[in-house]
């Protein structure tokens, strides 16, 4: 497996993952259940899960009356793009 495969298959899985999680707390928070604390979320977000968070929070309508949310999930992501795009144009970094 080349290093972007792996790079594409982790982020598909932490995106899935993340989405989930935010599935997971949506459901809990309807139900007045124990629920998964922000950090946790964002920490997802931050390691690559950031499309999962914002599909969630979207798809779910979880978190999205919060401005570190609103804010912070939209910004986690315009850092990615943005490190990728750095990684990819100074390093020769290959994507096939």
């Amino acid at each position: 497996m080349s290093t972007a495969q792996f790079l594409i298959l982790y982020a598909l899985l932490i995106n899935i993952l993340t989405w989930i999680v935010f599935g997971i707390d949506k459901h809990k928070a309807v139900n007045h259940e124990f629920r998964v604390p922000e950090a946790t979320l964002f920490l997802l977000a931050l390691i690559g899960g950031s499309i999962g968070a914002l599909v969630g929070m979207v798809g779910f309508h979880h978190k999205t009356r919060k401005w570190k949310f609103r804010i912070g999930m939209p910004a986690i992501l315009l850092l990615q793009v943005g490190a990728a795009a750095f990684l990819v144009t100074h390093f020769s970094v290959s994507v096939r």
